[in-house]
């Protein structure tokens, strides 16, 4: 009897000791990067710091917490105030004048806050406290030895109680021989306790500033609501984003409500078609030999230039945090790129056995589906991504399988796949 109380008691204090995963805290739904200006000049010139938002770029650091401050002008009165963190080396919280006002699980990839109630007008205080022994570990096994306490770029934003939340592309091929079907959807949001209303100005131009595409659309939004404007247009193919040829269209928005503008955007769209037909890649109607090279999202611009050299024409991204710094570098060379998801777990092996490996632990689901929508999201408007991975070196099981499914319901054309799945059902085939 004393034997089994004492084995119970070692696996009762070892329990203790485990870190449990933390779930992310208040953070907003993911979304691709939109940054709202005062102006269309500072938004045509993608102003650093403007009228609504700033860059954060004096830190003082103390172990593993960033502080500074920020100031809210008047000028944000009545508008909603959000903090978007690039990155950070591992799992942390966010703290605003002393409160705590989120926690982030994911630390790899870019994350919106939405600070109003915390914020005074004035001078504030921004505090973000990495883990000292975070508890994702399991899933970031690119990760050896101690890290360095880093934060990537942090802005203050100011965006409309209704306004611009994301924007949506989709291309396909149309009946007319050389030209392509654009759908361009414009997601709203309001935030207000009200039924809100606001008239979206549109205006879309090819790569020579010439306009494709114009008009406005009118919506009431009820209490914190959200809905989509559409609008479509047909391109020729030429003017499309291609490995050969990577050009750009510009998305002008403007928002109005009351006869006041509220905010500007001005967003670059790479514009092509990608799907899969019998296993083969097809962009923009023509079929693609892919020849990939793996590659660490934080790459110089020599490394991916080497490897073009070589034949590569697609990067296979490894796991690793902010990717977008590259997304833009092969969205300008034209050299695809396989977006990755920020899971390795190799260090819990292969075994599917309980206490194996970790992507076949129910526990561990909702952290994967969260990690590889926040991937899809950072990368889904940048033309170079032809392709999303699911994971990296991580075996198999019910954890990528649920990711799988959930990711597939996003209906992108482009395909998921995982090249570890052995020929599971779980990765779409590319010949």
């Amino acid at each position: 009897m004393r034997r089994i109380l004492f084995i119970w008691l070692i696996f009762s204090c070892s329990n203790l000791l485990a870190q449990p995963y933390m779930p992310t805290e208040n953070r907003e739904l993911p979304r691709g990067e939109v940054m709202p200006y005062a102006s269309a000049a500072d938004a045509a010139a993608g102003a650093e710091h403007h009228r609504f938002g700033a860059t954060i770029t004096e830190w003082s650091i103390s172990g593993t917490t960033f502080t500074a401050d920020f100031t809210a002008p008047f000028a944000w009165t009545n508008r909603q105030v959000l903090v978007r963190i690039a990155s950070a080396s591992a799992e942390y919280a966010l703290y605003i004048n002393g409160r705590r006002v989120a926690f982030n699980a994911d630390a790899n990839t870019p994350a919106d806050f939405n600070i109003t109630k915390q914020v005074k007008e004035g001078r504030n205080r921004i505090e973000i406290r990495l883990a000292e022994e975070p508890t994702t570990a399991p899933l970031e096994g690119w990760k050896e030895g101690p890290q360095t306490p880093q934060l990537g770029r942090v802005q203050v934003l100011s965006s409309p109680t209704m306004g611009v939340r994301d924007v949506l592309t989709k291309c396909w091929r149309g009946k007319e021989e050389q030209l392509t079907n654009v759908e361009v959807a414009v997601v709203m949001k309001s935030y207000a306790l009200n039924p809100r209303s606001a008239r979206l100005y549109y205006e879309l131009l090819n790569p020579q500033g010439e306009q494709v595409a114009q008009g406005h659309g009118d919506l009431t939004l009820r209490m914190r609501g959200e809905d989509t404007i559409r609008f479509l247009a047909e391109v020729p193919d030429t003017l499309l984003w291609s490995r050969t040829k990577p050009q750009w269209y510009t998305l002008r928005l403007r928002t109005m409500r009351e006869g006041r503008v509220m905010e500007h955007h001005a967003l670059p769209l790479g514009l092509r078609s990608v799907e899969v037909q019998e296993g083969k890649l097809v962009v923009n109607g023509q079929i693609e030999t892919l020849q990939m090279a793996g590659i660490a999202p934080s790459a110089s611009l020599e490394e991916v230039e080497v490897l073009r050299k070589t034949g590569a024409n697609t990067l296979y991204l490894l796991p690793g945090a902010d990717p977008e710094r590259i997304y833009r570098m092969c969205d300008t060379l034209g050299m695809y790129v396989v977006a990755q998801t920020p899971i390795d777990t190799h260090h819990s092996g292969s075994s599917r056995l309980k206490g194996g490996t970790v992507s076949n632990d129910p526990a561990w689901k909702a952290a994967f589906i969260e990690r590889a929508e926040h991937a899809y999201h950072t990368a889904k408007r940048h033309p170079s991504v032809i392709a999303f991975s699911l994971a990296h070196n991580s075996a198999n099981g019910i954890c990528l399988y649920e990711s799988y499914l959930h990711m597939k319901q996003q209906a992108d054309t482009r395909p998921m796949i995982y090249r570890d799945a052995e020929g599971e059902w779980n990765s779409d085939v590319l010949k």
